[in-house]
């Protein structure tokens, strides 16, 4: 249908407000993108929105999104678990059909110029679009959340890649960036003690020494009265998901905590999962070519 295709997952900062979610994820559509998945957090309070398209409608899409949310987002009288700086906290582009990681850069300077010089909202440009090393990674330019914000932009280093230095007071700043395909994984242990889930997460965080690739927090769930390792998973391939819920669960063993269930938030590729199937289940020669899925498309494609 579309020669080229972008995917966008966008993080907004509302979990909880239905209405609200609806009508900031309606503008993807209005815009001729696909909406991929909606996928609200009440803890957290936080939705990512997955979408996908040509890179023109992606950008009319992002923009019309980030309008809306602006609109409807306070950050002053927003609480949440996971860590946040923007009503549009981040704004990842990928990669996926007919499309380079040049191109996703490309765009991903003209989409932070745009949004800057539309809404007044320090963008600043991460990973593979990063114009310092350091902005390469989320967390550094995290740092301090919204409230902590208003200060560090003043500090030397921290003027923005594109917009006025000085946060939105209510829609705070927002990172723009391409990068390779992520997954957002989270355990859930049989605790309500805080300090175990982020001394796990600390085991398993590659800074902190233990899995490459991996990005972990520690959080409470307060609502079921239990703690979560939140995750993003840089690079799936290298560091596969089996390989990180494995050392959770040996981790946790060791504090006398049962693992409930993990879970995925969005979307993520059929390989991640194919190859926890092929770890678990010890296959034998398994190849990709035996998923039935993967072999009816291969022939319709050869059909024409």
């Amino acid at each position: 249908m579309f020669r080229k295709l972008i995917e966008s997952v966008p993080n907004i900062s509302e979990g909880r407000d239905r209405e609200k979610i609806e009508r900031i994820a309606a503008e993807v559509r209005a815009a001729g993108a696909i909406l991929l998945d909606v996928d609200p957090d009440p803890d957290h309070n936080r939705t990512v929105i997955s979408l996908v398209g040509p890179p023109e409608r992606v950008e009319e899409a992002l923009l019309r999104l980030t309008a809306k949310a602006v609109e409807l987002i306070d950050l002053q009288e927003h609480k949440g678990e996971h860590p946040r700086m923007g009503a549009v906290d981040v704004i990842p582009l990928v990669p996926i059909k007919n499309t380079t990681m040049a191109d996703c850069v490309e765009l991903s300077r003209r989409l932070g110029a745009e949004i800057a010089e539309r809404f007044k909202i320090p963008v600043y440009l991460y990973e593979e679009s990063a114009t310092k090393p350091e902005r390469r990674d989320l967390a550094y330019i995290r740092k301090g959340e919204f409230e902590g914000f208003f200060e560090k932009i003043k500090q030397p280093g921290w003027e923005p890649d594109f917009g006025p230095r000085e946060v939105h007071p209510t829609a705070g700043v927002v990172a723009v960036g391409a990068r390779p395909p992520l997954i957002a994984y989270n355990v859930n242990l049989g605790t309500s003690d805080l300090e175990i889930a982020k001394r796990i997460a600390k085991a398993v965080r590659g800074s902190s020494g233990g899995l490459r690739y991996v990005k972990a927090l520690g959080f409470a769930l307060e609502e079921r009265g239990i703690v979560q390792v939140s995750m993003n998973l840089t690079n799936y391939e290298k560091t596969p998901i089996f390989r990180v819920f494995e050392l959770i669960k040996r981790e946790a063993a060791r504090y006398g905590v049962p693992v409930l269930g993990s879970e995925i938030v969005g979307l993520v590729p059929q390989r991640a999962l194919n190859m926890v199937a092929d770890f678990y289940l010890q296959l034998e020669n398994f190849s990709e070519d035996q998923i039935l899925e993967n072999r009816i498309a291969q022939a319709l494609e050869e059909q024409g």
